[in-house]
């Protein structure tokens, strides 16, 4: 009978409340080094499109061959007129200018507002918007033809940058700003890619960082089916990329049950849908080993969409970096007064907006700034178990909202035109 009492008394303390906090204590990070690698997620992302630029879009259920490459050039890093890099700056100002907790609505009108050239899902919310058709309708199947592109998952770096280790925060920030454009497997790739960021400011396992941006997104959606199945084939093909892709076009480009919401019949090669570019991200990462050339080379090679599968590629990968230990080709030629397309941001603005931001995260997450031994503040962010969004797919989409924007609002949009929907 002691005994017995022993063994319950171990029970309810191994599983009391207390102990589960006592294995999740939170991590720490100091305001320095995350801003070390907060820049050099920056800098991967731009690496990354500048790099892939020339090939976009231009072999399409192929891989690219070795042979047409391009070869890195230090000044490539200047991208400050790239889609996948402008659109974001966007989401950060209207942060700034209106705090973590601005409504849906603000940032569609904010978005509406932008100047920029936009395609496929960014460009049709963007009419929706204009047109008076508010968030989240705008990102909706029935206003959007778009949903499903690949348009969020490129942009959803700076969710990521702004919340180290908070996935959460990450998934909320998808919900505001990812709605604006996409939904369903559109909505979750750039709730994945915003996951894996912000991992990889605690962890440099490749696998693990591919697995805790997939604890973001709803399992049954075909988006979790297909990073599950790229984690599944690298197991079986650890040393053979070229194998895991065939396997990876096969199921996800040449399988129409698999591109139920992508482009019309007559341009089946070209697939800008999210689920496959996202798969090339994640082949990059595990197949390039934690080598910045090796991991943007063979997400480009992927095809399709190879400029900005290897932006967010590189930019995840240079997160776990950080800025003072990556090579200086990759840095050295940075402009500091670049300034990104259709923004008040150059490159030391856009850190110090990150600063900013990421401090009002930590804290309205639940944790804190506190000073070390050293007198540097360090930020004290507290472990969540992620909470994915609802499950949602664009052949089998959810009501929508009937959300419309009011006069008021509307008199804010001051860029009135529509822009023809020709993709």
């Amino acid at each position: 009978m002691r005994r017995l009492i022993l063994l319950a008394m171990t029970a309810v303390f191994i599983f009391s409340p207390a102990a589960s906090a006592e294995q999740a204590k939170p991590r720490k990070l100091s305001v320095k080094q995350y801003t070390d690698m907060m820049k050099a997620g920056w800098i991967g992302q731009m690496v990354g499109v500048g790099w892939g630029g020339p090939t976009e879009f231009r072999y399409k259920g192929t891989i690219i061959p070795e042979a047409n490459m391009p070869v890195w050039k230090p000044e490539l890093v200047n991208q400050f007129k790239q889609d996948d890099i402008y659109v974001e700056m966007t989401f950060l100002r209207t942060m700034e200018l209106h705090g973590l907790d601005v409504s849906i609505r603000q940032a569609g009108i904010d978005f509406a507002n932008s100047g920029y050239n936009l395609w496929h899902a960014n460009r049709a919310g963007r009419v929706n918007l204009r047109k008076g058709i508010a968030p989240p309708d705008s990102g909706h199947p029935r206003f959007n033809s778009h949903a499903d592109d690949i348009d969020y998952q490129i942009e959803a770096d700076f969710a990521g940058l702004i919340a180290p280790g908070l996935p959460n925060m990450v998934i909320e920030l998808g919900e505001k700003f990812g709605r604006l454009m996409n939904y369903g497997d559109g909505l979750y790739g750039g709730q994945f890619v915003g996951g894996m960021y912000a991992e990889a400011f605690f962890e440099t396992d490749m696998e693990k960082i591919v697995r805790a941006g997939l604890e973001c997104i709803p399992k049954g959606s075909q988006y979790h089916e297909c990073i599950s199945d790229v984690l599944k084939w690298y197991e079986q093909n650890p040393n053979n990329w070229e194998k895991t892709w065939q396997l990876i076009n096969e199921k996800y480009h040449l399988n129409p049950e698999y591109r139920q919401f992508s482009c019309s019949p007559e341009r089946r090669a070209f697939n800008i849908d999210a689920k496959i570019n996202g798969a090339y991200i994640v082949m990059g990462l595990l197949y390039g080993e934690g080598d910045p050339d090796k991991t943007i080379v063979i997400s480009t090679r992927c095809g399709q969409d190879s400029d900005c599968n290897p932006s967010n590629a590189g930019g995840i990968l240079f997160t776990t970096m950080g800025f003072s230990k990556l090579p200086e080709r990759f840095k050295s030629a940075l402009d500091p007064d670049g300034k990104f397309s259709h923004t008040p941001y150059n490159f030391p603005k856009l850190i110090e907006v990150c600063e900013k931001l990421v401090r009002q995260a930590v804290v309205q997450a639940g944790g804190k700034v506190e000073k070390n031994d050293n007198g540097e503040d360090v930020f004290v962010i507290p472990v969540a178990k992620p909470r994915p969004s609802r499950l949602e797919q664009c052949w089998q989409p959810s009501l929508i909202a009937n959300s419309r924007f009011t006069k008021a609002e509307l008199d804010e949009i001051k860029i009135k035109t529509v822009e023809k929907d020709d993709y």
